[in-house]
């Protein structure tokens, strides 16, 4: 591929569209429809009033939270954060001036790289503004995306926002029921799908959506003609029979207080939460969150990003998709098995300048890196590990010096920079990660690489970041400091200085849609957000996570799984269990600790060997002849495991995705007791004494076979 900072000439999508506002011509993801350069001088003759219109916020009604879609909230607006809020469509619009002629997406089509202006970027998005409101897109109302990382997710978002709807991401995969909760509860009018796959989840939904008017589809036509299922093609078509005036009379009216924005995120227990971001969350965070991270505008250098993660998550897309727009970054999008090995092979083609990843993404590049070396030939695997060594003893000692001595700057030279070159890295300066905690390993894993990991901190109710690290603010292990203009406090600070972090700044969220009660619990009168988090802060105002208040598992991919359905569904699903313990923060996969109901010794209520009259029928009714825990555990019955095995598979097919499902289980030799130390005085599970107690079974989960 040619140098991804610009756009090729003989790429076909720029041979048929041009890269300029004067050569707008047609584009193969709209099948030779025609964008009309009309549209854009119209769109640049916008009126000046409408930057004052934007300024005219905080109404003293208005309160700091909502849970209404049409809500609008008072902007927290002080000496700290004084910047003057703007809508999603004065940051395009703005970005055109700039960076109109810069390539803004790279995408593959039969293998080879096409390109997308600024200027074609915001000529699509407009086309499916008109779109969306053809097909009776109303006023607050979601258009909800199901697909993978493409340019029509992204046009197809920035459109929706222009329509005046809210752009709701759903994770592709998620089984037909948890799309139909998030589509009934954020009122979809819309919903964009990739494949036939996700079609189909939505047809079986479809009549229990009363706001659902029609579907539209990108990757493959339908496999046969269905009313108010439209391909893209026919969707961007229904947008030349609304005028543009009409448009901008809807983008005009817009507000920075307005939500436009929506993340779902689980809670611990119950249905996820709807949490609505507004145009200044989404505007504000895009501008000075990236800043923190050192993220450069085009006019000094572009930034060459790669879209993989799932933009329903707020850390993908805040990065990809706004702060892109924001400082005119190049966005060239993976496929669609990125995250199964194709991730490096994009990598090396595109050679980002900045990348984002969770945890376990860098995880398996580390496992891959370490594998290829296990196999390579003892001289090459030695001279590795000495180059890794050298230089993360010099990373460590001397962090911030850049007076390398000369044996690292040699094991750079000869090693680390062709490792790097072959990741697709060599042009990386910043690569970063977010979503969960990094274990020390990794971290140190990739400081011997030369590769420095900046953290970030945010959640979704923070817009994504709310603390920061870049090449100016790194200190190991923490999170960074908290991004200028944002503020952080502890509260019930302990004797080391840990307490709840709790956030405040315009990175805050509006509300949870239709829960007043949660967002009550979140946001308190001065309108501080409580995390749920607990860290402390060092004197230099670097932050770092000790742990969890809240119950919710983050995985290693920076999924949020709420542990208590899921262990209910085990306990429903299995007679025989009496308690199930799901495992999996900062892991790569859930497992789970089952413990077997036993009587209990009526002198000291302390679990005995003898199984319940209950689990006994269980074992007979499988075929057991057990009648205590130590035969079922200590001889691991073949019957019992089985019957198990099976349960917890039942309970895999009922889960809302992939990532919620049990990959490894064990049954302990005893029950849970409060002599045990795993219950609490009023029988309450004390996780943190499970996760700690039973350390080594957990640890045997997650051990792979070293070479």
């Amino acid at each position: 591929m040619p140098d991804s900072r610009v756009a090729p000439q003989e790429s076909r999508l720029d041979a048929s569209l041009g890269t300029s506002q004067e050569h707008l011509g047609t584009s193969s993801l709209t099948d030779g429809h025609t964008l009309s350069k009309e549209p854009l001088s119209h769109a640049l003759k916008l009126s000046s009033p409408a930057k004052v219109k934007d300024a005219q916020l905080n109404s003293p009604e208005e309160a700091l939270w909502t849970t209404q879609a049409d809500g609008r909230v008072h902007l927290r607006i002080d000496p700290s954060c004084p910047q003057t809020p703007y809508t999603v469509h004065r940051m395009f619009y703005e970005a055109l001036d700039k960076y109109g002629d810069l390539s803004a997406l790279g995408f593959k089509r039969q293998g080879m790289w096409e390109h997308i202006s600024y200027n074609q970027y915001y000529l699509l998005a407009r086309k499916a503004a008109k779109g969306f409101l053809k097909l009776g897109l109303e006023r607050a109302h979601s258009v909800a995306i199901l697909g993978f990382n493409s340019p029509e997710w992204f046009f197809s978002a920035v459109g929706t926002v222009f329509a005046g709807g809210i752009v709701t991401g759903i994770y592709t995969t998620s089984s037909p029921e948890a799309c139909q909760y998030i589509a009934h509860d954020c009122c979809a009018n819309i919903i964009v799908v990739d494949t036939q796959k996700q079609l189909e989840k939505i047809l079986k939904i479809w009549k229990n959506l009363p706001h659902l008017k029609a579907v539209v589809i990108f990757q493959e036509p339908p496999l046969t003609k269905m009313a108010n299922v439209y391909t893209m093609e026919e969707f961007m078509d229904l947008g030349n029979e609304v005028t543009e005036e009409a448009l901008d009379t809807i983008i005009n009216a817009q507000q920075p207080n307005q939500c436009c924005v929506l993340v779902y995120t689980s809670g611990t227990t119950g249905n996820p939460k709807g949490v609505m971001l507004s145009q200044d969350n989404i505007t504000w965070t895009a501008h000075y969150g990236s800043q923190a991270g050192d993220i450069q505008p085009a006019e000094v250098q572009q930034e060459v990003v790669v879209s993989y993660l799932p933009l329903s998550h707020i850390a993908a897309q805040i990065y990809d998709l706004w702060t892109g727009i924001q400082w005119g970054a190049q966005v060239c999008f993976a496929e669609t098995d990125a995250l199964k090995g194709s991730l490096v092979n994009t990598l090396r083609e595109v050679e980002p300048t900045s990348h984002m990843g969770v945890p376990r993404v860098w995880e398996k590049i580390m496992e891959r890196i370490q594998e290829v070396a296990a196999q390579s030939g003892f001289i090459r695997r030695k001279m590795l590990l000495w180059a890794m060594s050298v230089t993360l003893e010099q990373n460590l000692t001397c962090p911030s010096s850049d007076l390398k001595p000369f044996t690292t700057r040699l094991a750079d030279y000869l090693v680390l920079a062709k490792v790097r070159q072959a990741l697709g890295f060599a042009k990386c300066q910043k690569n970063f990660y977010g979503g969960a905690p990094m274990t020390a390993e990794t971290q140190h894993f990739f400081l011997g690489l030369n590769i420095r990991l900046y953290a970030g901190y945010g959640l979704s109710e923070t817009s994504g970041p709310h603390f920061m690290s870049s090449p100016y603010n790194y200190r190991l292990y923490s999170s960074g400091k908290v991004v200028p203009g944002c503020r952080v406090k502890l509260v019930n600070e302990d004797a080391e200085g840990i307490g709840e972090i709790c956030l405040w700044g315009r990175t805050i969220f509006m509300g949870y849609l239709n829960m007043e009660d949660k967002t009550c619990e979140a946001i308190d009168a001065d309108g501080w957000l409580h995390t749920g988090d607990s860290g402390h802060l060092d004197a230099d105002g670097f932050l770092y996570i000790t742990g969890r208040l809240k119950e919710l598992i983050i995985t290693a991919g920076g999924e949020n799984v709420p542990p208590v359905p899921i262990e209910e569904a085990v306990k429903t699903e299995l007679p025989i269990i009496s308690n199930a313990v799901l495992i999996g923060d900062q892991r790569k996969f859930l497992s789970m600790l089952l413990t077997l109901k036993c009587t209990l010794d009526p002198d000291t209520s302390d679990p005995t060997d003898n199984l319940t009259e209950q689990a006994v029928e269980f074992c007979q009714r499988v075929g057991s002849k057990a009648t205590t825990v130590s035969e079922v555990v200590g001889k691991k019955d073949e019957a019992v495991y089985q019957a198990i095995e099976e349960g917890i598979q039942r309970v895999n097919m009922n889960a809302a995705a992939r990532p919620y499902h049990i990959q490894k289980w064990a049954v302990l030799e005893r029950d849970f007791s409060i002599l045990g130390g795993e219950l609490g005085p009023t029988m309450k599970l004390k996780r943190l004494t499970v996760l700690e107690k039973y350390k080594d079974t957990i640890d045997c989960f997650y051990q792979e076979q070293k070479k």
